[in-house]
């Protein structure tokens, strides 16, 4: 198969840490290669009428050096940054100042609710649902649902590289991402999904009213952790790069769950 059309699916270039994709330079050409998938490629969006900004926010300071796995930053990163032993060397005094303020008891770890409290006052008001989802993908292994300053270092980089897709694709600068929007913003970045599987999706962010749903900027990053995250755990079986993989019930259930379980 050809690489045009693997590329339809899912881009081979992403890794399997739960970060954000690449932020390409350019609006991607929509290729019409044939596809393993059997969907076509959307086309490019409607012309969006412009309307004044509606980030109304301070940015976040610049991120920290990237992480190697599951949020958590290689060895050759891991010292004391600014006084506060943990963080990467050359983390941001900002970043470890918010981790610093959530974390009252000093021990070195925040939970699910100071980590929300930490990411609202620096990006966006935060659900309750997504931070547990942010948690479990970022978190050590072998640690509890809770985040040390490594963690949050590499966590505070991905939302930060989150933004800057949000923003790019919000072409009505409304503060919300649509579904044309969201679709946009997933092929942009690597992933075709397929239309019936984006409205599924959409549908747990919907009120019940029939509404189109728009998404948050907490939604979007949910939304687009699910995606990159199950495809990566897909392409891990899919060896061949084919659309399809045998996966049994054991398989299917530890990849799928830990995308679901978070929700509660």
């Amino acid at each position: 198969m050809s690489s045009s059309s693997y590329n339809n699916r899912y881009n081979n270039s992403q890794s399997y840490a739960p970060s954000a994709p690449s932020l390409p330079q350019h609006q991607p050409q929509y290729s019409n290669a044939p596809s393993n998938y059997h969907h076509t490629p959307p086309p490019p969006s409607s012309t969006y009428t412009s309307s004044p900004s509606n980030y109304h926010h301070t940015p976040p300071p610049p991120p920290p050096p990237s992480s190697s796995y599951y949020g958590q930053l290689s060895s050759s990163s891991s010292s004391s940054s600014y006084g506060y032993s943990g963080f990467p060397q050359g983390t941001h005094p900002d970043v470890i100042r918010s981790f610093q303020m959530v974390d009252r008891d000093q021990s070195g770890f925040i939970d699910d609710k100071e980590l929300q409290q930490a990411l609202s006052s620096g990006f966006h008001k935060f659900n309750l649902r997504t931070i547990r989802l942010l948690m479990f993908l970022f978190k050590h292994p072998r640690e509890p649902l809770r985040i040390g300053p490594k963690e949050f270092a590499a966590l505070w980089n991905c939302l930060g590289q989150w933004r800057g897709i949000f923003e790019r694709y919000d072409k009505d600068r409304s503060g919300k991402i649509d579904p044309l929007e969201l679709r946009d913003a997933l092929y942009g970045i690597g992933y075709a999904v397929p239309g019936s599987v984006l409205q599924l999706l959409l549908s747990k962010y919907g009120d019940g009213s029939g509404r189109r749903v728009e998404l948050g900027f907490d939604s979007f990053v949910e939304c687009g952790m699910i995606i990159k995250g199950l495809t990566e755990k897909f392409k891990e079986k899919d060896t061949r790069y084919t659309g399809s993989a045998k996966l049994s019930y054991d398989d299917f259930m530890s990849m799928v769950i830990p995308f679901l379980v978070q929700y509660d």
